[in-house]
């Protein structure tokens, strides 16, 4: 009986001090305890954008259609209706390198320049720092974006798959109704890209991913992403508070139940 009483709670301490979900797999949906405005999901290989390279069966996305406003960090101009996607909270050692890939995809030219980005952000959600961001030109996406604020992060090496009129290039379901369409210069996908970044100071972050329409809302882009870690390892949710204190009363429990026994085995020895 003790025995297993303290396997079920060494599990279920075990599971609750390693968070209920892990940032890196989007393979069930959406980790528990992420949140997002506008239009995000999961999928699995479709049209352009195939699985990511060390991601699982599906890959997370933030897209512009279903965006709304006043989303974006930045101010270029002419913003309009956009999305975002934010992890919940995980712990970062100093150094550690927070690696993810990510894959921009976008129906809409150079005429309306759209673009994506990824931030890290403090617990507070102030920004820490700018992982990537992506946007397009007449000759195609460019990472980082144009006109946009300067990186602190490692871009890989990536090539872009761009195509006046050729609607195979903007085909991912993402976009909805401007899946397979193009307007102006520029329209078509990086593939997947990685981003490194290496923490400076040991805290706990949120990871932000987003993206908008530009100009107008027309003609939809959208960022793809998958195979996010910290130190080498999937971006762990920190346990809540009170997920913690269950522990320490299921811990407890255990340890009276132990006395409880050897109490018993001695007054009948």
């Amino acid at each position: 009986m003790v025995k297993t009483l303290s396997k079920i709670i060494a599990a279920w301490v075990f599971v609750a001090l390693s968070g209920a979900s892990f940032a890196q797999s989007f393979s069930s949906g959406i980790p528990a305890g992420w949140t997002g405005v506008g239009g995000f999901g999961t999928l699995a290989a479709d049209g352009v954008v195939a699985l990511a390279p060390g991601g699982g069966s599906q890959y997370g996305y933030v897209t512009t259609v279903g965006g709304v406003q006043g989303v974006s960090p930045f101010s270029v101009g002419y913003e309009a209706n956009g999305s975002t996607l934010r992890s919940n909270v995980f712990a970062s050692n100093a150094g550690d390198a927070l690696q993810f890939n990510f894959n921009y995809v976008t129906s809409d030219g150079a005429t309306d320049a759209d673009y994506a980005w990824a931030r890290l952000l403090n617990e507070d959600l102030s920004p820490a720092a700018l992982l990537f961001t992506a946007r397009t030109t007449d000759a195609g996406v460019v990472v980082p974006g144009v006109a946009l604020p300067a990186l602190g992060a490692t871009i890989g090496a990536y090539t872009f798959s761009s195509g006046v009129g050729n609607s195979t290039n903007s085909t991912w379901s993402a976009l909805g109704s401007s899946s397979g369409t193009c307007f102006g210069d520029g329209c078509g996908f990086t593939g997947w890209v990685s981003s490194s970044f290496a923490v400076a100071t040991a805290g706990n972050y949120i990871l932000e991913f987003g993206v908008v329409n530009w100009n107008d809302d027309l003609y939809q882009s959208g960022l793809a992403f998958d195979g996010l870690t910290i130190g080498g390892n999937p971006v762990t949710a920190v346990p809540e508070p009170e997920s913690i204190a269950l522990m320490l009363v299921g811990v407890g429990i255990m340890g009276a139940v132990v006395r409880r026994r050897k109490s018993k085995t001695a007054l009948t020895a």
